[in-house]
């Protein structure tokens, strides 16, 4: 949301965690870091949403405010996970867009009688309010739908919601951890931020389910093999995964709003792993710029990327290239380990990072930590001599990169310069 970083005070790092979190590789302070920044972010959220509801609408956001306090004195962890759950900071996020705009659409402040009813189900504490359904279905973040028989204000309390009950569609949970695959929550991923190239699914037959448990269990055994690292870090960062839909055209996605959350398509389990290791470093990267600007490039699309074919603007060239970077590294891993076709990922991949550091690094825009940032990224990719593939892929890989780079520059010569070191 905009404005919300210009809040976040209180917040320093140190020059060892910086680039530690430039490498990409995790760290247990860079993963604190980022958590802390994602809870105190979120908690502003949920204050400026408080702070513009409107007076007539002010004493029921009261009352499930206070229940939301009663549950956390029974149960903090229960509500923190509520609050915090990547949905919830969309919704959050949209609202406030929406008291804002009066001229909009009316902003839905009953999700937050519903947010404090699921948090309040999950302290066990007993209550008794009314929500009104949306659609014929009312959301419980973090625990799934109702769908009552009849229309109408639904009376709930401490036993309302029963997962054994047909009028309860309850969220699944992958394999291995407290992961969620979310095909339920409304506010999974909407918004205007919502990337057109990525749709998520409805919900998922018992097969599909089915499927991405095989295929989740796939991914993080691969994960946990090549870079244990990695896995950990995508097991204390990842809250949920949206499956996309059969249309999208991306394999993978985040949404800013949606901290802990990766929006992916159904995928081999290799695919999924790398999937996973590239959007967990957006999440990441996006965290560190809410409390340490890195430059102050605006929008416009200039840059020449080698993972795309359409003109960037630095913040979407700096992301793609600390997503590749950490990408570079896992293939790389995995490659020592023995896996089939490893180090050509990891030369391709490779190779088109190491073409567009260049261009960060002497970015007339950066700020002195984007300096002090690319630079560490350009010492993790060059650090990666250490351990080359076999043969010439590295130097077959960059000249194919720089075959892609004329080509672009053939085709958009007025952006030409800036597709150069």
């Amino acid at each position: 949301m905009t404005g919300t970083a210009a809040t976040l005070t209180g917040f320093a790092v140190s020059a060892a965690t910086l680039r530690a979190l430039a490498s990409t590789e995790p760290s247990a302070e860079g993963t604190r870091l980022i958590r802390a920044v994602r809870r105190s972010k979120r908690l502003l959220l949920l204050r400026a949403v408080l702070d513009a509801v409107p007076g007539g609408r002010a004493a029921e956001a009261a009352d499930h405010w206070a229940l939301l306090e009663e549950a956390e004195r029974h149960d903090p962890g229960a509500v923190h996970d509520v609050l915090h759950y990547p949905a919830t900071g969309v919704w959050a996020e949209e609202t406030l867009r929406r008291l804002h705009d009066p001229g909009g659409p009316p902003p839905d402040l009953g999700h937050l009688g519903a947010l404090a009813v699921a948090a309040a189900l999950r302290a066990g504490i007993t209550f008794k309010t009314a929500l009104r359904p949306t659609g014929g279905r009312l959301a419980l973040p973090t625990l799934g739908l109702l769908r009552p028989a009849r229309p109408g204000p639904l009376a709930l309390t401490e036993r309302s919601w029963d997962p054994e009950d047909p009028a309860a569609l309850t969220l699944h949970t992958l394999p291995g951890g407290r992961t969620a695959l979310d095909d339920l929550d409304p506010y999974r991923a909407t918004g205007p931020a919502h990337p057109a190239s990525a749709r998520p699914a409805r919900r998922l037959t018992p097969k599909g389910h089915k499927r991405w448990d095989t295929q989740w269990s796939g991914a993080l055994t691969l994960l946990q093999r090549y870079d244990t690292a990695r896995a950990g870090e995508a097991g204390l960062l990842l809250r949920s995964v949206v499956p996309l839909g059969g249309g999208s055209r991306s394999s993978g996605a985040t949404l800013p709003a949606a901290a802990g959350a990766v929006l992916a398509r159904a995928q081999a389990p290799p695919a999924l792993a790398a999937t996973l290791v590239h959007e967990v470093q957006h999440g990441k990267l996006t965290a560190l710029a809410d409390i340490l600007p890195l430059h102050t490039a605006d929008r416009t699309p200039l840059h020449w990327a080698p993972w795309r074919s359409d003109p960037r603007p630095l913040e979407g060239l700096l992301h793609g290239a600390y997503a590749h970077l950490a990408l570079a590294g896992y293939w790389q891993r995995a490659a020592l380990y023995g896996a089939r076709g490893a180090w050509a990922q990891h030369a391709r991949i490779r190779a088109q990072v190491a073409a567009v550091l260049p261009v960060l690094h002497d970015h007339p825009r950066l700020t002195a930590a984007g300096r002090q940032f690319t630079a560490a990224m350009t010492a993790a990719e060059q650090a990666m001599d250490e351990l080359p593939p076999p043969g010439d892929q590295h130097a077959t890989a960059r000249r194919a990169v720089e075959r892609e780079r004329r080509a672009w520059c053939e085709e958009h010569p007025e952006l030409a310069p800036f597709a150069q070191g």
